[in-house]
């Protein structure tokens, strides 16, 4: 272990147990949920080890904060998206409906997908998936965009420029 990844290792303990138990009881407030506060308060954390530069923060809450609205964020696109995969679910035919297990991978997809697309306007995000996803045309897409096929290729490059460089971060 480097001197870097030590004195980063120490701060991330000193922040854990001198604000852990203020960090869970803020995110309790925001959520109404003991159990839920206690895993993205671990989820900070968790986000805070993956790092690799010192923190150095001068208001150690205030840092914390920060990083644990960003977890908070996640976790509710996260369930906004499960929710609407649910309820596209709902509406298959039970033959066709997927099991438990490619529920779970179907959903982690979605979520990494959404993950990688994070920051795209909403039409760069539609015209993307409904390529990857609907197998529809530059044409059909620009007709249900209401855009030209021209705009219909520059969102997807746009879009698969992104990806690219979100897997490569990875």
């Amino acid at each position: 272990m480097s001197a870097n990844d030590n004195a980063l290792h120490q701060e991330i303990t000193t922040l854990y147990s001198d604000h852990h138990g203020w960090l869970q009881g803020w995110l309790r407030k925001k959520l109404g949920d003991a159990g839920k506060a206690a895993d993205l308060a671990h989820d900070t954390f968790v986000r805070l080890l993956a790092r690799e530069e010192l923190i150095a923060a001068r208001e150690p809450r205030a840092f914390l904060t920060t990083v644990a609205q960003r977890v908070l964020f996640s976790h509710w696109r996260r369930e906004e998206l499960e929710r609407a995969y649910l309820n596209a679910l709902a509406h298959l035919p039970e033959e066709l409906a997927p099991s438990p297990e490619e529920r779970a991978i179907l959903l982690e997809s979605l979520v990494e997908i959404d993950r990688m697309l994070d920051g795209l306007p909403v039409p760069v995000k539609r015209a993307f998936l409904y390529a990857q996803l609907d197998d529809m045309s530059h044409a059909e897409i620009a007709a249900e965009l209401n855009i030209s096929i021209t705009t219909v290729k520059r969102y997807l490059i746009r879009a698969g420029v992104q990806c690219y460089f979100a897997l490569e971060q990875a």
